[in-house]
């Protein structure tokens, strides 16, 4: 938990989630038992911003929905993934693509589709297609959930919110630790990191690394991964901070992002069922090789005792190379499942500024703390796509190792693309805190310009598409911190996501937006043993593309609008000193209340109307049980849609997950700083699917068990 400052009486600064003073830690354990954890405190320095509001204002402070999962919280569910981290957030549904595909972080946040993090407050660069960079959860410290829409402070978003994963930072204590780990499907994993002062220097650093490979879930496949990502501060001065830092991650293969029909895995097929570890591709045509570069730098200047400024940089080079199949239906006799063939090869290269300067001052009883920023943001990103008709398989005698990729004829299908994409976007944005007593208000806008184009053969037909959107977006939001500890809110936000398209006449489409309206109560007891929060919504999305009645099916027009509320419950509780209980529970009704393709009155797909889950935590610090710590959770999800058209759904599941932690220095003094851990999810093996439609679903992950060792010293 954070240490709370109320704005924070020196300065109150600016960017978010940039850590560019490290955290001082009490105790430095990543496998903290229940007791240690909440009494250890994680006190950032000055220029801690948190995502909500890039500035020094708490979570509990913020006038609007906001989750944090600290280190200790990773540590303690032995979260491996950002995907893993997302599965006890309430109002997010992870990995949609099922458990089986990992190469991407996809979720939705209060129903609406995100699949665009942020790693220390700047956005990974995506092109839309294959390539989009995924931070593994061994460098990042803190994952950090913004509920709603955030253009205020991000610029283009999808409205449901967003996710920004705080990286591990240097820092002038010293700390090292190597972890090896292994499990069922041939896991063999080794990561490390160290962090410490250079001497007696004004540098400190930071850096980590992994090497993972495994079978992945899906039989002929395999995942493989390899991280290094460090980092240095300069203490130039007093009042200047300079980090650099570096990630890079090489993915030699990503397991399968191939789908399976409806009929055998979620509906009855007459040939019988799927195993989960079914694959319908082909270990001939499979590769994914993904490799990217983020080189960034971080600037941190206090003029004086009222004014900061903050500038962030960072250049991405990226590719990718997938040869893959889809699935093009099934047949009558329900198990010759027609596929075809295909290969992208992209590139990506781009940019990421952030400006922020903050400034305090009191007008009378009101302090102010405002917030001044320019952001920018750059991508070009060359693609080729080929495609070609290939041997079907048979569901329930299924082979493998059928294709022949010299055979395999794509310039007959008309499909092949060679074409760039180009994005460029400038946003700038105002933001005032203020602060009358007890009371805390947010105002904020922002004005962005985005352009975008697409050059070349796409799909076999010549493209030159230029599209140029504006927007202005809004934010207003209030709380009041009770003495008791409760603190209600009212908010409202707004957000917006381009539309690089045109309809039929070649006219470019507005930008679609969305708005929300939030109330609720924040509590948090003195001793900040117990946390919780109750959010109520409603949020709206306009001006979403539906189709052009006068036209063909694949034209265009802006009729659409959907519709979002719900609740949100989230409880972190210490009922005793050795227990720990997180609770989450979501209840949301979302709607498509305006269309014209047959969709109004429907619901989205892979929105649930519940979503749960507990975690207990129970830390052993007596008897012959002394030091070790053992983790329970239990999450729900209910019944999806299984198309856009609701013609069928797709049912719940529950899922049991178990961490068990040993410190093995209760044992023996020799043996201080070694820890063990076994994580265990899905511990009952249930079976459970995610579907877009009936030709394209997903298996969720099978049990994983994994076993690890930490040395610290």
């Amino acid at each position: 938990m954070y240490k709370s400052y109320r704005f924070n009486r020196s300065m109150l600064a600016v960017a978010v989630s940039m850590v560019i003073t490290t955290p001082i830690v009490a105790e430095s354990q990543p496998a903290l038992s229940t007791q240690q954890k909440h009494e250890s405190v994680v006190v950032y320095g000055s220029t801690y911003r948190n995502t909500a509001t890039k500035s020094a204002l708490e979570p509990q402070e913020t006038p609007q929905g906001i989750s944090v999962i600290d280190q200790e919280t990773l540590d303690m569910r032995g979260a491996d993934t950002i995907g893993e981290a997302l599965r006890y957030v309430s109002g997010v549904t992870t990995e949609l693509r099922g458990g089986a595909v990992t190469r991407f972080d996809q979720f939705t946040i209060r129903g609406f589709r995100n699949d665009q993090n942020f790693y220390d407050g700047l956005q990974l660069l995506g092109n839309g297609w294959n390539l989009q960079p995924q931070i593994d959860a061994v460098a990042v410290e803190q994952v950090e959930v913004f509920k709603g829409p955030t253009s205020v402070l991000y610029g283009a978003m999808p409205p449901g919110g967003m996710v920004n994963l705080i990286a591990k930072a240097p820092s002038v204590e010293s700390y090292n630790s190597i972890n090896i780990s292994a499990g069922n499907q041939n896991l063999r994993e080794v990561s490390g990191e160290s962090r410490g002062q250079i001497t007696s220097s004004d540098f400190s650093y930071s850096i980590v690394g992994l090497a993972r490979k495994k079978d992945a879930q899906a039989v002929t496949s395999e995942e493989e991964r390899y991280v290094v990502a460090p980092s240095v501060d300069w203490q130039m001065s007093d009042n200047t901070v300079l980090n650099l830092h570096v990630y890079y991650q090489k993915d030699p293969s990503a397991g399968i992002y191939n789908t399976v029909p409806a009929k055998g895995s979620v509906n009855s097929n007459v040939n019988g069922r799927l195993s989960t570890d079914f694959y319908a591709g082909d270990a001939n045509w499979s590769t994914f090789e993904r490799e990217f570069s983020l080189y960034g730098f971080k600037i941190n200047h206090q003029f004086n005792e009222n004014w900061t400024f903050l500038h962030s940089t960072r250049y991405m080079d990226a590719d990718v190379y997938q040869e893959n199949t889809y699935n093009a239906g099934l047949a009558a006799d329900e198990r010759t499942l027609v596929r075809r063939a295909y290969l992208t090869d992209e590139v990506s290269r781009g940019v990421t500024v952030d400006n922020q300067l903050s400034g305090r001052f009191s007008w009378g009883a009101v302090e102010h703390n405002i917030l001044i920023g320019v952001d920018y943001l750059q991508l070009t990103s060359g693609i080729e796509y080929e495609d070609a008709a290939t041997d079907s398989i048979d569901l329930f005698d299924p082979d493998n190792y059928i294709i022949d990729p010299a055979s395999l004829d794509f310039a007959a299908s008309g499909y092949s693309s060679e074409f760039d994409i180009e994005k460029e976007h400038i946003g700038t944005y105002f933001q005032d805190q203020m602060l009358i007593g007890q009371l805390v208000l947010i105002a904020g806008g922002r004005y962005d310009e985005y352009k975008q184009s697409e050059k070349g053969v796409k799909y076999g037909a010549e493209v030159d598409l230029e599209v140029d959107q504006y927007n202005f977006s809004g934010r207003l939001g209030g709380l009041y911190q009770l003495d008791n500890g409760f603190s209600p809110f009212i908010s409202y936000a707004e957000s917006f996501e381009p539309e690089p398209e045109s309809d039929r006449h070649g006219n470019s489409f507005d930008p679609t937006t969305a708005h929300q309206w939030e109330t609720g109560v924040k509590y948090e007891s003195q001793n900040n043993r117990h946390n919780i929060t109750v959010s109520l919504f409603e949020l709206i999305k306009e001006n979403d593309l539906t189709r052009d009645p006068a036209g063909t099916p694949y034209d265009k027009i802006q009729t659409g609008e959907v519709r979002s509320r719900g609740v949100e419950l989230e409880v972190d509780t210490q009922p005793f000193d050795n227990l720990t209980v997180l609770f989450n529970y979501t209840q949301m009704d979302m709607e498509v209340t305006k269309d014209n393709s047959g969709l109004e009155g429907k619901t989205p797909i892979w929105v649930a109307d519940r979503t749960a889950s507990l975690w207990l935590n129970y830390g052993l610090s007596e008897g012959a049980m002394r030091g070790f710590d053992v983790g329970l959770g239990v999450r729900y999800v209910g019944e999806t849609q299984l198309d856009a058209l609701n013609t069928d759904k797709v049912p719940g599941f529950s899922l049991v997950d178990l961490a068990l932690t040993y410190d093995l220095g209760t044992i023996s003094d020799a043996l201080n700083g070694m820890t063990t851990r076994v994580t265990a999810n899905n511990v009952f093996d249930e079976r459970y699917t995610s579907c877009y439609d009936e030709n394209n679903c997903w298996f969720g992950a099978e049990r994983t068990v994994e076993a690890n060792i930490n040395f610290e010293f």
